[in-house]
């Protein structure tokens, strides 16, 4: 499990990152270009990042739209008011807001779920897949299986697509079987990803079985 972190304060970054190994692996990045570059290079349960970084104090704008592309969670750390928050994001939502000054538990638990919600997604896919009556046809080459706990499962054929995917808002996802593209971004077998709220073109060439969660709070 790794996290990137991105703040140009020194010593609050050191902090945080302190902190935040608790609980897994950082990367930091002090800068919008180190941000995007990490992101290039490697994927993160989370990336957390400050609002304002960067010269036009826009940053936070341009690092969580980078990773939305490559299926991220991202989390705003920002002393701004909403109303603030909203207007540099734009139309760009992201999966949490932590407030400036923070307390430690508000950045500890914000790193656990997301975390705990990879470690229990990888934990459902270790197990059985449901059995063949337990799944329904929701579109051509689509079926879905829903299971307690909020567990879904989603087994494509090979060429199907879908413009608006089985799952429910805030989502962790393993892919166990094939390979997926959701907005041009191709996941592979065994790899985990993260879908945000909103609709997604999601599509498969070779088919694909995967199992997702949604995020819980």
């Amino acid at each position: 499990m790794k996290v990137l972190l991105v703040e140009d304060d020194a010593s609050l970054r050191e902090g945080m990152v302190e902190l935040i190994s608790e609980q897994a692996e950082v990367r930091e990045a002090g800068s919008v270009p180190q941000a995007l570059a990490a992101l290039r290079e490697e994927p993160y349960s989370l990336v957390v990042t400050d609002l304002r970084i960067g010269e036009t104090g826009e940053g936070g704008r341009i690092i969580l739209e980078a990773a939305r592309k490559r299926l991220l969670p991202v989390a705003i750390v920002s002393a701004s008011t909403a109303d603030e928050v909203g207007r540099v994001l734009r139309s760009h939502e992201p999966d949490a807001v932590v407030a400036k000054p923070f307390q430690i538990d508000d950045l500890l638990a914000l790193v656990e779920r997301f975390v705990g919600l990879r470690r229990e997604v990888e934990r459902v896919a270790a197990g059985s897949v449901p059995p063949e009556e337990a799944w329904t046809g929701v579109a051509e080459g689509v079926r879905i299986a829903e299971e307690p706990g909020g567990r879904l499962w989603l087994r494509m054929e090979p060429g199907a697509s879908q413009h608006r995917p089985a799952h429910r808002g805030r989502t962790g996802m393993m892919l166990l079987e094939g390979s997926l593209e959701v907005d041009g971004e191709r996941r592979e077998r065994h790899q985990y990803f993260y879908l945000a709220a909103g609709p997604r073109e999601v599509r498969t060439l070779d088919g694909c079985l995967a199992v997702s969660l949604a995020l819980r709070g």
